[in-house]
């Protein structure tokens, strides 16, 4: 019977993306919202706030994680190129860093000079990228991916709190968007905990308290300032 293992580390990239862009999204359109309900603006206020959180915030996101990851990518091509560089210059030294490392790993001498020579032989830039560098098809940058990821699920994390202002009248504003955007944050919080492997109470939890924050201090800060005006 062939034995089978599920891991999740292969959904590490795009998973950070799509919950950092939700959760941005969310926390940040209806902090914004809540920022301006406290100064008793008129609902058009309101939406138009969130509206324009919406775009600047998604673009904000998709810029952010492309010149992020590009650099983490470029970094990556660039230790590639100079790892390919010394394989075609000096590729003894390279066999014996190789074998220094699955030394240090636990293999005994001979068998660590065996696989190295082995790796070399099949993969050799694949070998020091994996075992010396760190970097795998799975883990490796993907800047556009992370962008889009990013920018698209900021959106419609964004999108959540205006929805609130559809079916309920302007006085029940402040507890229709607090009220939906700290459930959707607990799920967001929830679900991606379980994608991950991870206990799904404390991630709801986590999640939700920092964007409960959030909201209460933009309240305090509008309500605050609004006052002063």
């Amino acid at each position: 019977m062939r034995h089978r293992e599920i891991h999740r580390s292969h959904h590490a990239g795009w998973l950070r993306a799509a919950v950092l862009g939700a959760n941005d999204g969310i926390i940040s359109t209806a902090s914004l919202m809540m920022g301006i309900a406290a100064t008793a603006s008129d609902s058009a206020a309101i939406v138009l706030a969130g509206v324009a959180g919406l775009v600047a915030g998604a673009m904000s996101m998709a810029a952010g994680e492309y010149v992020s990851v590009r650099s983490q990518a470029d970094t990556e091509a660039a230790d590639l190129a100079r790892e390919r560089h010394e394989l075609a210059t000096d590729s003894e030294a390279e066999h014996r860093e190789l074998e220094e490392i699955y030394v240090a790993r636990g293999l005994e001498r001979p068998l660590a000079k065996e696989v190295a020579k082995q790796l070399m032989l099949h993969d050799a830039l694949g070998a020091h990228a994996r075992d010396e560098l760190g970097i795998t098809e799975v883990m490796s940058a993907r800047p556009l991916q992370a962008a889009l990821t990013s920018a698209a699920t900021f959106a419609v994390g964004a999108a959540l709190p205006l929805l609130a202002l559809l079916f309920v009248p302007a006085s029940l504003i402040v507890h229709s968007v607090a009220g939906i955007s700290l459930l959707a944050l607990l799920i967001l919080g929830g679900v991606a905990a379980k994608v991950g492997g991870a206990p799904v109470l404390p991630g709801a939890l986590r999640v939700g308290f920092w964007g409960a924050a959030a909201m209460l201090l933009t309240y305090a800060a509008g309500h605050f300032f609004g006052a002063l005006l």
